[in-house]
């Protein structure tokens, strides 16, 4: 079976940079990316490659040779999916805010649209590809809408889920660890994994693409971020304690993660994890467990996220413990508001936990980040509902220039790892600031002897 067209719902993190790979790699395979999202589809259509909707280093230059080509952008779902033979559902599937599981499963009211738009759409057999983040027995609902809405047409199910890093997620689709892909055991199924292991083939090496059941490659995905976030909280619950007796937490990740069996990455200390995936998919993972009544299992994993938002937490009351208990109409000032660097996602960003924390103290927190708009910070606040939306206008302001934005700071926090900020010149920024300055570290990314013999008062996650 040779795929010559694809669909694919939904134009996000996702989608987006993963079907123009796709494409850029497999020129005679036409790829259409839609989104009912107009402004998002318009983004992607735009001559200027510097305002696509998502960043991501080397994207442009991928975007660029394929759209035209091979490679589209459009809001004519209902034409994509009826030309396709291939669909990639790759929709937001958001942690649920109503309902049973509220706060922990995973809201898969999109997925399901997407199911029933297939079906009334299809006049031909198609194969559907789970590229979004799903619970383990989703591919079944997905199945049975399928079968029992489409008018006799064969659908089968795959799952193929992204096992990508923001900021580094177009090395990791052209260099992958591995390519997952689960089907049913039967002659069509294997047929359908067949014919999407050989798009990929064109680039990624065969030993790299894994095969497996349906039940496998869902719950892998889900199972691959908890134990990345579960390093993450493992480091970050040991600051407290190096803290407090005088250790070194690069000191300790560094001897810890030369033992081969434990290695070194995921073991940078810092304010907590963020981003679309880690807690989401945590969460997800632990009302599955709960609902099987594993209860035991459900409590190891919560404690991930137990710890991650303890960190921010505590990162938050550093700052206020440190100004003398009180930062009511100080100046903060945040380097960095998207969750990582190389990245212009904010979801689930420390930033935004840190700065609502401190503007209940009615701290005024000036923030500079190179990718974030001043819009987007301000809806990431606002979408916390602590407050009205004018009061977080006047406690949350943004500026363009990092030099502007410690002006009469009497502390400034770095909190995601701009690679810039440490080109800064920080003998400037500590003479705009008002003393004492005061550097609270989140990222461990600063050179802390440096930094002090200037004159700053640094304290590092850890530290």
């Amino acid at each position: 079976m040779k795929i010559k067209s694809i669909c694919c719902i939904g134009a996000g993190y996702v989608g987006g940079p993963t079907m123009s790979v796709i494409a850029h790699e497999n020129p005679n395979i036409k790829v259409t990316v839609v989104d009912v999202n107009t402004d998002r589809i318009t983004a992607w259509n735009c001559e200027d490659l510097s305002q696509l909707p998502i960043f991501e280093p080397g994207l442009d230059k991928v975007v660029d040779q394929a759209r035209g080509r091979n490679l589209f952008f459009s809001t004519e779902v209902d034409k994509a999916i009826h030309e396709a033979e291939m669909i990639f559902i790759s929709v937001n599937t958001p942690t649920k805010t109503y309902g049973a599981g509220k706060g922990m499963a995973a809201d898969l009211q999109y997925v399901e649209l997407c199911a029933r738009q297939i079906a009334k759409v299809s006049t031909s057999n198609k194969i559907v590809v789970e590229k979004s983040t799903l619970p383990v027995k989703t591919a079944e609902a997905i199945k049975d809408i399928l079968d029992n809405t489409g008018d006799g047409i064969h659908f089968e199910i795959l799952s193929n889920p992204e096992f990508l890093a923001e900021g580094t997620a177009i090395q990791d689709l052209k260099a992958p660890d591995r390519v997952l892909i689960g089907g049913e055991p039967t002659k069509s199924g294997q047929e359908a994994i067949d014919a999407l292991a050989k798009i990929y083939a064109s680039w990624v090496p065969e030993d790299k693409i894994i095969k497996t059941n349906l039940w496998s490659s869902e719950l892998s995905k889900l199972t691959a971020n908890a134990f990345l976030a579960q390093r993450v909280s493992s480091i970050n619950a040991l600051t407290e304690l190096c803290e407090q007796t005088g250790a070194n937490i690069k000191e300790v990740a560094n001897a810890i993660g030369t033992d081969s069996r434990i290695g070194l990455k995921f073991l940078n200390a810092s304010v907590g994890f963020g981003g679309s995936c880690f807690q989401k998919d945590i969460l997800n993972l632990v009302y599955i467990c709960k609902s099987l009544g594993l209860n035991h299992a459900a409590d190891y994993w919560e404690q991930v996220i137990i710890i991650n938002n303890h960190q921010k937490a505590r990162f938050a009351n550093q700052i206020v413990k440190a100004l003398y208990g009180t930062v009511a109409d100080k100046k903060i000032t945040f380097f960095g508001w998207a969750f990582k660097k190389n990245t212009n996602d904010t979801r689930e960003s420390a930033a935004i936990y840190i700065a609502d924390k401190l503007i209940d103290e009615h701290a005024h927190v000036q923030v500079y980040d190179p990718k974030v708009s001043a819009l987007q910070m301000q809806s990431d606040l606002n979408h916390l509902n602590s407050r009205s939306e004018t009061e977080n206008a006047k406690y949350l302001t943004t500026h363009s220039d990092p030099y502007d934005a410690v002006v009469g700071a009497h502390a400034l926090a770095v909190i995601t790892e701009w690679d810039e900020f440490r080109t800064y010149d920080w003998q400037k920024i500590y003479d705009n600031m008002s003393k004492p300055a005061f550097v609270f570290d989140g990222r461990n990314l600063l050179d802390r002897s440096a930094l002090e013999t200037i004159g700053f008062s640094y304290k590092g996650v850890g530290q």
